[in-house]
């Protein structure tokens, strides 16, 4: 698998976690949990640019 496709799929698997993470905190109200799931979810975000630019790049 190209390394631009794994970056992309894990990307997205991160934002999964962060969302998942993000909405268990709001439920049971601990913002310590909502917060690392927005940075999970941010952090998966930036992985799929960055697959995306590698794709474009030819790498």
């Amino acid at each position: 698998m190209k390394s631009s496709t794994k970056d992309n799929v894990e990307g997205k698997m991160h934002q999964v976690k962060g969302k998942v993470k993000e909405t268990v905190g709001k439920v049971v109200d601990d913002r310590d949990l909502e917060s690392e799931g927005k940075v999970e979810n941010l952090e998966g975000k930036v992985q799929e640019k960055i697959a995306e630019i590698e794709k474009v790049a030819g790498k």
